[in-house]
């Protein structure tokens, strides 16, 4: 584990780990509900094409992350994958009990400090237009909108972004 602050420490984990996937379903059943109606406005067939779009492969996690509180309760989690020559942030989630207290950030950062280290020069994500606050969090720590990229190109309600990695710079 790594101490990020007094407040919080970022372990290092399989995707599989049991507490990933339990933040991950948290997730679903948090930002699902918020995009229900606009997945149900697609045909059948399109909407299995976006189940893909949206499906991760493990394959291609490079890093996952959870983030403790001081009790060493994990209350969030963050990932790393391979897309293309890049490297994407994925499930980004923090518990609500933990929000507004730098559990996002602290992910972010080490993201960010994991992502210069494998010698990336940026780093990009994909959020939704249902989920002001991601957007805000992301432009907050120097993240700025960008086209939306493949595989999100069939999703209109995708907003995507990238932050620029200066080598060896700390993360913002």
């Amino acid at each position: 584990m790594t101490a990020v602050d007094s407040t919080w420490t970022i372990e290092r984990v399989d995707w599989h780990d049991e507490r990933a996937v339990v933040l991950r379903t948290a997730m679903d059943d948090e930002i699902g509900p918020r995009y229900a109606d606009a997945f149900a406005a697609f045909d059948d067939e399109t909407r299995a094409l976006l189940a893909e779009d949206f499906a991760v492969d493990p394959a291609t996690i490079v890093d996952v992350l959870l983030v403790h509180d001081g009790s060493g309760e994990p209350v969030g989690h963050a990932a790393l994958r391979a897309l293309g020559g890049e490297l994407e942030v994925k499930r980004v989630f923090v518990d609500r009990r933990a929000r507004g207290q730098g559990a996002s950030r602290a992910l972010m950062a080490e993201l960010e400090r994991i992502a210069r280290h494998r010698g990336a020069s940026r780093l990009i994500l994909q959020t939704g237009d249902r989920q002001p606050e991601a957007i805000a969090l992301y432009e907050r720590i120097g993240y700025h909108a960008i086209d939306t990229f493949a595989p999100y190109v069939r999703f209109p309600a995708s907003r995507c972004f990238a932050k620029p990695l200066a080598a060896g710079s700390p993360a913002a």
